[in-house]
């Protein structure tokens, strides 16, 4: 869902990369390598279900930056 919305504002995302993509967030991410997610609370955080995408810029050279972590 996340893709579809970034290709609807325009924004280039090619196929190739998807592989690459994961949905666990570093700091979820022990010394052992598992993901620890408080999955109650992220449900708790949630209105219609979907969190929304965090409001990004990208540079010229393409580097993405999150806009107000």
């Amino acid at each position: 869902m996340a893709i579809k919305e970034l290709r609807a504002q325009g924004r280039e995302v090619p196929d190739e990369l998807l592989s690459f993509i994961a949905p666990g967030h570093r700091e979820n991410i022990n010394f052992f390598g598992f993901i620890e997610v408080d999955i109650e609370a992220e449900l708790a955080k949630l209105d219609d279900g979907w969190r929304p995408l965090r409001p990004t810029l990208v540079n010229e050279s393409g580097t993405t930056f999150l806009i107000n972590p």
